[in-house]
Order: structure tokens, then C-alpha cells, then sequence
């Protein structure tokens, strides 16, 4: 079940209320699961069950996506108000140090906290940030024509396309290897949470300056990619290698941006691992 909880962050303007919406299930020790640009909490779903076995999972809708709402004036989309919000989110809900795995935006998000030591350990999916310009070029364009197709179809048609392997394919065949694997459901809900994220717009240009190159030190770091991403290409995996020597870097055969659809026990078994 969702869930949602506010808690103030400073301001130029004196402290503001955020909320956030989420769902918590399982026992252990906390696991915080971030998506990525646009998508939501449900991105999640095909291994909250896995990982709920061994932590307590806490699946995020980041701040102006999925059903939490946007970030109140004076509170800009960036990395420094993201990571205080989900800091001050473990405090409203009594979280220490949980671990955290994150894909693309949210792999960025967890390695974030993880150089700010909130965090025990991190997993970063295909995690954004390790791009060269023309990278980051490539992939801001690919962001912008998905968000741009997804507030162009009537809910008609995407429920009609939702309902066939074929049109499951041309809905989100961009961000999973295997799209006709992804329930109708599911892709009607992120096609619409990605066509309403309230943050997209700003997000996307607050990424623009953004680039990962600092150690994560003192925490077992995981960065796992897709062999067949097609938004953040999976050399990227060896550039944030460097950055971070001492992590576990992984491929993941036949996975696409967004792999938790694509094979989800071994996605749930490269997050639990990194947690142990």
C-alpha cells in the first residue's frame, strides 16, 4: 500500500514543505529503491517481492514524479535539494543508513548519498552522470522525444497499443530490452507518469552540468548495466569503474536501461548481494 510523508527542507525563502509518496513492504534492514527521470515507484514492482524477503523496502516516488508531488517554489529540481529531501525522508520515517540502489537519475541519487555517507551500502543501475558530452547529448534527446511522444497520445491510444506485444514495443521498447514482458497495465502507468512528472522539465536541465567523477569510499559500491541500454550506453559502466575503483562493476546480459523488468531475480540477486 502507499503511502505518503512531508517534512520541511530550507529555502532562500525559509523552510518548505515537501511530501513524498511510497511503498514500504518486507523485514530486515532498509533498503531505499529510486527510479530513474520520469518514471516512478513502480519501476520497481517486478523484484519488490524478491527484495522484501531479506530488507525492508522502501520504493520512492522522487519528488514531481509518480504520485508525490512537485517541489514547492524556491526549491529547485538539482542533486543538492534531491539528496537533503530523501536524507530528510529516512528521518521522517526513522531510517539510519539504509541501503540504497537506484537506476539512472536514481543511480545517480544513491551514489550521491553514498559519497555524503547516508547511506550503508549503494547499487547503481545503469547510473547517470559517467557521460561524455556527446553522451549526455545523446541521451537528454532520447528523455526529451519519449516525454515529448508520451503528452502527445490521447490515453486511447495508449491503452489500444498497451494491449499487444507489438505496441508495448513501440511504447518502451527505448528503456527495456524485452517491452511485450511488461504488463499493459503497467506501461499505460508509466507512459502517463512520465507525460505528468511535474519534474521533468527542470530535472533534465539541471542535468546538464552534471557529471560523477569523486570516489565513494568507505562503502560497498555496486554499478551494474544493461548490455543492450540504449539511453546511457554501457561503457559508461567502465568510465564510473575508474571513478570508483574499489566497486563491483557488472554487466547484465540481455538487460536494458531500466533492467529490473528485463530479469528480475538477477536484478533483486546483484542489489541483495551489494547489501550483504
Amino acid at each position: 500500500m502507499a503511502a505518503t510523508v512531508s517534512f520541511p527542507l530550507p529555502s532562500a525563502h525559509g523552510p518548505r514543505a515537501v511530501t513524498v509518496s511510497y511503498a514500504r513492504r518486507g523485514h530486515g534492514e532498509p533498503l531505499l529503491l529510486l527510479h530513474g527521470i520520469g518514471h516512478h515507484r513502480q519501476a520497481w514492482d517486478p523484484v519488490m517481492d524478491i527484495l522484501a524477503t531479506e530488507r525492508d523496502v522502501i520504493a520512492v516516488d522522487l519528488p514531481g514524479c509518480g504520485a508525490s508531488p512537485g517541489l514547492p517554489d524556491g526549491l529547485p529540481y538539482n542533486l543538492t535539494t534531491e539528496v537533503h529531501a530523501l536524507g530528510a525522508l529516512c528521518e521522517a520515517l526513522g531510517i539510519e543508513h539504509p541501503h540504497v540502489a537506484g537506476n539512472s537519475m536514481g543511480g545517480l541519487l544513491a551514489l550521491e548519498l553514498g559519497r555524503a555517507q547516508l547511506v550503508r551500502s549503494v547499487t547503481a543501475l545503469a547510473p547517470a552522470g559517467f557521460w561524455t558530452p556527446a553522451e549526455r547529448r545523446y541521451a537528454f534527446t532520447v528523455l526529451a522525444a519519449m516525454r515529448r511522444a508520451a503528452r502527445s497520445m490521447p490515453l486511447p491510444v495508449v491503452e489500444r497499443l498497451s494491449h499487444t506485444a507489438a505496441g508495448r514495443t513501440v511504447l518502451t521498447s527505448t528503456i527495456y530490452a524485452h517491452p511485450g514482458r511488461r504488463s499493459p497495465e503497467a506501461v499505460v502507468a508509466e507512459t502517463l507518469a512520465l507525460a505528468q512528472a511535474e519534474g521533468f522539465t527542470e530535472s533534465l536541465r539541471a542535468g546538464t552540468s552534471v557529471r560523477f567523477t569523486d570516489d565513494v569510499a568507505g562503502l560497498p559500491v555496486t554499478v551494474a548495466w544493461g548490455t543492450r541500454d540504449l539511453v546511457l550506453v554501457s561503457r559508461q559502466g567502465v568510465r564510473a569503474k575508474r571513478f570508483i575503483p574499489q566497486a563491483r562493476l557488472i554487466r547484465l546480459p540481455g538487460c536494458g536501461h531500466v533492467p529490473m523488468n528485463d530479469d528480475p531475480a538477477l536484478v533483486a540477486r546483484v542489489i541483495l548481494d551489494g547489501s550483504r
